[in-house]
């Protein structure tokens, strides 16, 4: 303020000296002498001007923002008419990721390891029980179960499991669900049922069908001999927006070339060339393959060296398929050759062009021709050009050179590999086990396989198929080793990772013939306080073997009650105690059926239909078989209620 207050004062004092001037004139020297005066000021002193920083602009803007919206009413309450009825809630959605932490990622880990471990009774009963607790699985823990049993051959299982699932539990399905419905269906030729699914996800699903749900259908098409229809579902895929799949074109292009139509496969592959700017080479491994066949070798290698002229990016599962389509042809120099190249382009992290599959392809080529050394030296090969990194191989890497060496009586050099990847920190899985272990008995080694399987049972602590560990204590008993299976099946009860009612079976039956009953005893004590099923074969055993040396009274005392009064009312095992007999593995007791029910699907004059679904049926409400419908007494589950929709109301017609 004393700074404009001079310059005031100098104003005036100019004013009176110059009044004799005119008025313009004055005020021209006014403002001459004052405009020189600030320059002097400013040049003489510094005087900090305050501009605000771009925070403080942003703060502000705000700031303003926020007063606004206390002062204006929203929009939507000008424009809503409060006589109109809101809008209905949006659907259930299915779980997202943020959904898999804390218990249920824990639940989720616990069944991913048995389904490793290939105990997949295990798996399904984890999941099955966990669906009552306050800790439900969530969609991602149903579709690894579902998955692998599939991938096992158990189409049945997967089938039911997505209606125990998404039906009776009330869990929302993803499109993965629906994809694994979907290609479990294709595959046992229901693809009529398929077709319901895909149209009951356009129908009532918030999501749309994805290009693997489109793949599995077009091959199951093409599997039935309905190419036109496979044509039409790609047509549609394309309407609907989605972009050309290099995987569906293929499905269509190999039923073209299997019915010897190069024409239309040809005009399938130009039209997928127009609208791909970059495709996948599997396009051009199924030309390779059906000309290899038809003996038009040069047009087979045309078609190769055409897609390597384009010079596309190949991922590595692009690379693999190739490789195997030249080598099954005996076209082992360009396979190699390729090989070099995929390793010399794999320069992580910015791209991966080779994975431990195509290793294992390469290797296992080496052994079916008989050359051991070479396919160790290809599982140590790396790319040679500057700029490319070595692959950091994995567990399906090692396990599969390791099974193959073992197969072939090369165990020294699987033993370096097993201790290779416990230096580096590999992931190590019953499978890992079972080869070096198996190996060992093969060439009785079996205080080796004894070391090497206490150190998997107390060590590792992996939950393994209970197949193994029948196959291990079988070959210990049938060695000798009694003490030493008994001991180890004692820690076993008392440990982490229990033994399979089975397990139990095969060492007491071996105890009580060899007259060691007190050891029988003790494990028939362990099963009782863990709760193990004891089977009726098994006590039966165990009573006559007590009866003759005139101790029955110690198993009535052991048990309860004698085993007489016991027949007719024994209860059921639990479902680890069966999932796998001898014989063969059968589903979880609260699956099982005799035989399919004769209502599940209906023939038509066009082949079989799938039975709508009842009233209650799933949260999206998918086509289900009628082994789910209400059965007679014995069946393990009631009919679905109602609340088991989740996007839409149930219809007399939900297709």
């Amino acid at each position: 303020m004393a700074i404009y207050r001079f310059l005031l004062q100098s104003f005036r004092r100019s004013t009176t000296s110059i009044s004799h001037f005119s008025t313009t004139t004055t005020t021209a020297a006014a403002v001459a002498v004052t405009t020189n005066m600030l320059d002097n000021l400013t040049t003489a002193s510094t005087i900090p001007i305050y501009k605000p920083t771009p925070a403080e602009i942003c703060a502000e803007a705000r700031r303003k923002k926020k007063r606004e919206m206390r002062i204006q009413p929203p929009l939507h309450s000008l424009q809503r008419d409060h006589n109109t009825p809101r809008p209905p809630k949006d659907p259930r959605l299915p779980d997202t990721t943020s959904n898999l932490v804390g218990p249920r990622l824990n639940l989720h880990n616990r069944v991913q390891a048995l389904i490793r471990g290939g105990d997949l009774d295990g798996a399904s009963d984890t999941a099955r029980r966990a669906v009552f607790s306050k800790c439900r699985p969530t969609v991602f823990t149903c579709n690894a179960v579902i998955a692998s049993m599939y991938r096992a051959g158990r189409y049945e299982d997967a089938i039911k499991l997505f209606q125990y699932f998404f039906n009776q539990s009330n869990i929302v399905p993803n499109i993965v669900s629906y994809n694994n419905l979907i290609n479990t269906y294709c595959d046992i030729g229901l693809v009529d049922v398929a077709l319901d699914v895909y149209r009951h996800i356009l129908d009532n699903a918030p999501f749309n069908p994805s290009y693997v749900s489109y793949k599995h259908l077009t091959k199951g098409l093409i599997d039935a001999n309905r190419i036109s229809d496979a044509v039409d579902l790609l047509r549609e895929m394309l309407d609907k927006g989605h972009g050309a799949d290099s995987h569906v074109y293929n499905n269509i292009i190999s039923g073209f070339l299997n019915l010897g139509n190069l024409e239309r496969a040809n005009e399938l592959f130009d039209e997928l060339r127009e609208r791909c700017i970059v495709y996948d080479g599997v396009v051009n491994a199924t030309f390779m393959d059906w000309f290899f066949k038809k003996g038009m070798e040069k047009e087979a290698m045309e078609s190769y060296h055409d897609y390597l002229d384009r010079k596309y990016t190949m991922i590595p599962a692009t690379g693999n398929v190739l490789l195997e389509v030249l080598l099954r042809h005996g076209k082992s120099a360009e396979a190699n050759a390729l090989f070099v190249s995929m390793l010399n382009r794999h320069k992580t992290p910015s791209f991966q062009a080779v994975n431990s599959e195509t290793y294992n392809i390469m290797v296992n080529e080496c052994f079916r021709l008989g050359k051991v050394s070479e396919a160790i030296a290809v599982f140590r090969q790396i790319g040679t050009e500057p700029g490319s990194k070595p692959f950091h191989m994995d567990m399906a890497g090692y396990n599969n050179l390791i099974g193959k060496l073992c197969e072939n009586g090369v165990i020294e050099e699987a033993e370096k590999l097993f201790e290779e990847m416990q230096m580096k920190s590999v992931i190590l899985d019953y499978n890992t086990y079972r080869f070096i272990i198996e190996a060992y008995f093969k060439g009785e080694r079996v205080d080796d396989a004894l070391r090497l399987f206490k150190k998997f049972v107390f060590e590792s602590k992996i939950k393994a198929n209970p197949r193994f560990f029948n196959m291990v204590f079988g070959e210990l008993l049938n060695n000798g080793k009694i003490e030493e299976a008994t001991g180890i099946l004692d820690l076993m009860g008392d440990g982490e990772v229990k033994p399979d009612p089975t397990t139990y079976e095969l060492v007491i039956s071996k105890l009580c013939k060899e007259g060691r009953l007190d050891q029988a005893k003790r494990l028939l004590g362990q099963m009782i306080r863990n709760r193990i099923g004891v089977t009726p074969a098994l006590r039966s055993s165990v009573d006559e073997a007590f009866d003759k040396e005139g101790r029955i009274d110690e198993i009535e005392r052991l048990f309860g009650r004698p085993h007489q009064a016991m027949q007719g009312s024994f209860p059921h095992p639990p479902p680890s105690a069966t999932a796998f007999p001898r014989a063969a593995p059968s589903p979880p007791a609260e699956f099982s059926r005799p035989t399919p029910s004769p209502t599940a699907f209906t023939q038509s004059s066009t082949g079989f239909t799938h039975r709508p679904p009842s009233p209650g049926g799933f949260a999206h409400q998918p086509p289900s078989p009628a082994e789910f419908a209400h059965q007679p007494e014995g069946d393990a589950h009631s009919p679905p209620s109602p609340a088991g929709f989740g996007h839409a109301a149930p219809s007399s017609h939900p297709f």
